[in-house]
Protein backbone atom coordinates (compact mmCIF):
# COMPACT_ATOMS: atom_id res chain seq x y z
CA UNK A 1 0.00 0.00 0.00
CA UNK A 2 1.32 3.37 -1.11
CA UNK A 3 -0.01 6.68 0.20
CA UNK A 4 -0.39 8.63 -3.31
CA UNK A 5 -1.96 12.14 -2.60
CA UNK A 6 -4.26 14.06 -0.07
CA UNK A 7 -7.41 15.94 -2.07
CA UNK A 8 -8.07 19.07 -0.74
CA UNK A 9 -12.03 20.08 -0.70
CA UNK A 10 -13.01 23.69 -2.38
CA UNK A 11 -15.93 25.85 -2.98
CA UNK A 12 -13.29 28.15 -5.21
CA UNK A 13 -11.00 25.54 -7.10
CA UNK A 14 -9.59 28.28 -9.47
CA UNK A 15 -8.17 30.09 -6.44
CA UNK A 16 -7.21 27.38 -4.77
CA UNK A 17 -5.28 25.82 -7.51
CA UNK A 18 -3.67 29.02 -8.36
CA UNK A 19 -2.54 29.39 -5.08
CA UNK A 20 -1.02 26.28 -4.34
CA UNK A 21 0.74 26.71 -8.18
CA UNK A 22 2.07 29.69 -6.92
CA UNK A 23 3.42 28.63 -3.60
CA UNK A 24 5.31 25.13 -4.87
CA UNK A 25 5.85 26.43 -8.52
CA UNK A 26 4.23 23.38 -9.67
CA UNK A 27 2.01 23.50 -12.81
CA UNK A 28 -1.40 22.10 -11.96
CA UNK A 29 -2.90 19.36 -14.11
CA UNK A 30 -6.56 20.25 -15.12
CA UNK A 31 -8.36 16.80 -16.42
CA UNK A 32 -12.03 18.58 -15.87
CA UNK A 33 -12.85 22.27 -14.64
CA UNK A 34 -13.67 20.67 -11.01
CA UNK A 35 -10.13 18.66 -10.55
CA UNK A 36 -6.73 18.95 -10.48
CA UNK A 37 -3.50 17.73 -9.19
CA UNK A 38 -0.10 19.40 -8.29
CA UNK A 39 2.02 16.33 -8.70
CA UNK A 40 5.92 16.21 -6.95
CA UNK A 41 8.04 13.46 -6.83
CA UNK A 42 7.05 12.52 -3.43
CA UNK A 43 2.85 12.65 -3.83
CA UNK A 44 0.02 14.67 -5.28
CA UNK A 45 -2.03 17.38 -3.58
CA UNK A 46 -5.54 16.56 -5.54
CA UNK A 47 -8.00 19.52 -5.47
CA UNK A 48 -11.80 19.21 -6.05
CA UNK A 49 -14.59 21.39 -6.39
CA UNK A 50 -17.71 20.52 -3.77
CA UNK A 51 -19.57 19.72 -7.04
CA UNK A 52 -17.46 16.51 -6.55
CA UNK A 53 -18.42 15.41 -3.29
CA UNK A 54 -21.94 13.95 -4.40
CA UNK A 55 -19.53 11.72 -6.58
CA UNK A 56 -18.47 10.04 -3.06
CA UNK A 57 -21.13 10.69 -1.28
CA UNK A 58 -23.86 13.65 -0.38
CA UNK A 59 -22.42 15.83 2.23
CA UNK A 60 -19.38 13.40 2.96
CA UNK A 61 -16.55 16.62 2.64
CA UNK A 62 -17.11 19.88 3.28
CA UNK A 63 -14.88 22.77 2.33
CA UNK A 64 -12.45 24.90 4.48
CA UNK A 65 -13.28 22.78 7.41
CA UNK A 66 -9.98 21.45 8.28
CA UNK A 67 -9.03 21.59 11.57
CA UNK A 68 -6.28 18.02 12.12
CA UNK A 69 -3.92 17.78 9.01
CA UNK A 70 -1.04 19.65 7.99
CA UNK A 71 0.23 19.52 4.13
CA UNK A 72 3.97 19.00 4.63
CA UNK A 73 6.40 20.43 1.62
CA UNK A 74 9.72 19.35 2.17
CA UNK A 75 11.84 22.51 0.74
CA UNK A 76 15.85 23.14 0.03
CA UNK A 77 15.69 26.43 2.51
CA UNK A 78 13.33 27.76 4.40
CA UNK A 79 14.25 31.28 5.44
CA UNK A 80 14.36 32.02 1.26
CA UNK A 81 10.86 30.29 0.66
CA UNK A 82 9.46 32.57 3.64
CA UNK A 83 11.38 35.87 1.73
CA UNK A 84 9.34 34.50 -1.36
CA UNK A 85 6.19 34.11 -0.04
CA UNK A 86 5.52 37.01 1.41
CA UNK A 87 3.83 38.48 -1.49
CA UNK A 88 1.88 35.01 -1.98
CA UNK A 89 0.18 34.25 1.86
CA UNK A 90 -1.84 36.19 3.41
CA UNK A 91 -1.74 34.66 7.07
CA UNK A 92 1.47 33.05 8.19
CA UNK A 93 1.14 31.11 11.51
CA UNK A 94 4.96 31.47 12.23
CA UNK A 95 8.53 32.90 10.48
CA UNK A 96 10.79 30.35 10.13
CA UNK A 97 11.00 28.57 13.72
CA UNK A 98 14.10 25.42 14.62
CA UNK A 99 11.60 22.57 15.89
CA UNK A 100 13.16 20.44 18.63
CA UNK A 101 12.57 17.42 16.57
CA UNK A 102 15.65 19.33 14.12
CA UNK A 103 13.35 20.36 11.28
CA UNK A 104 12.87 24.40 10.67
CA UNK A 105 9.51 25.17 9.99
CA UNK A 106 7.51 27.76 8.11
CA UNK A 107 3.81 27.36 9.11
CA UNK A 108 1.30 28.92 6.69
CA UNK A 109 -2.09 29.00 5.67
CA UNK A 110 -4.36 28.87 2.20
CA UNK A 111 -6.93 30.70 1.63
CA UNK A 112 -9.08 27.79 2.79
CA UNK A 113 -7.55 27.77 5.93
CA UNK A 114 -5.76 24.90 5.80
CA UNK A 115 -2.29 24.65 7.11
CA UNK A 116 1.07 24.38 5.15
CA UNK A 117 4.28 23.25 6.47
CA UNK A 118 7.76 24.02 4.49
CA UNK A 119 10.30 22.81 6.17
CA UNK A 120 13.98 21.96 5.84
CA UNK A 121 15.78 19.14 8.26
CA UNK A 122 18.36 21.00 9.85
Amino acid sequence: MNLVSIRLITADIDRLVEFYERVTGVAAVRFTPDFAEINTAAGTLAIGSTRTVPLFAEGSARPADNHTAIIEFRVDDVDAEYARLTDIVDVFVNEPTTMPWGNRSLLFRDPDDNLINFFTRV
